[in-house]
């Protein structure tokens, strides 16, 4: 890859009045993303020092931050330019997160589709179980829904498209597959994504007000596999508010 692939142009575009995007590329790369999460961290730190006045938030994605503020407390075009300085500065950030080992159930009615994927790819069920398992999934962004992770990359030999009829209810904490990324539904919605296990595992909790979503851009995920019973078992500690997430956490973002 070239240094201009690997580093593309840096883009500021306004949103209305309030707020400016940075675009560090246009298409899904751990480069790029890291330039995000790089990017992301210099805010932070400006923030902790009082240094980003009328600066109200940021909000990352693959590819892009916004950075929201009030134009009655910040001047727009003085904020335009030191973002974009400190764009230009911001490095590449590899280890802004941690690592969590999430239980999942890839068992009967929580893996509706692994029989299908696996079939499709030419494997057992198991060997699907295997490859999930196996992989050390990135946060790249959260959407869609609050707290809905974006996670990459799906072995390219499980990659399958988007159902070609969405369900109208996919259950709470599913865990699903579509082309090269993999997400966790927090709350039942529609989707037409694959859906392979489901965790017990609260990933959205609003009255947590300093971390309601539990995963954030930067961590990374194992996804380790438990049976019915384990599931069940960890499902009644979760809903009775025992169970202790910080167990999941086995390891810093190497």
């Amino acid at each position: 890859m070239s240094a201009q692939a690997a580093c593309p142009p840096i883009r500021l575009l306004a949103v209305g009045d309030t707020a400016w995007t940075v675009e560090f590329g246009a298409s899904i790369d751990r480069a790029i993303h890291g330039r995000v999460l790089g990017f992301c961290s210099l805010l932070g730190a400006l923030s902790g020092d009082g240094r980003l006045h009328g600066v109200i938030e940021w909000v990352p994605t693959f590819r892009s931050v916004t950075v929201h503020f009030d134009p009655a407390q910040a001047d727009a075009l003085a904020l335009r330019d030191l973002l974009h300085e400190l764009a230009g500065n911001s490095g590449i950030l590899s280890a802004a997160g941690c690592r969590w080992h999430i239980p999942v159930c890839f068992e009967g009615e929580f893996a509706p589709d692994l029989a299908d994927v696996a079939k499709a790819r030419g494997m057992t069920p198991h060997e699907v179980v295997g490859l999930m398992t196996g992989t050390v999934f990135s946060v790249y962004m959260l959407g869609f829904l609050p707290g809905f992770p974006y996670l990459g990359a799906v072995p390219e030999a499980l990659e399958m498209p988007r159902l070609a009829s969405p369900r109208r209810v996919v259950p709470a904490r599913s865990i699903a597959i579509a082309g090269r990324m993999c997400a966790a539904y927090p709350w039942e919605s529609p989707g037409g994504w694959r859906l392979l296990g489901r965790t017990p595992v609260r990933l959205f909790d609003a009255a947590n007000a300093r971390r309601p979503a539990l995963l954030a851009p930067g961590d990374e995920v194992v996804w380790d596999a438990i049976d019915a019973t384990t599931y069940a078992e960890l499902e009644r500690e979760c809903a009775a508010g025992r169970f202790d997430l910080t167990q999941l956490m086995r390891q810093g973002v190497q």
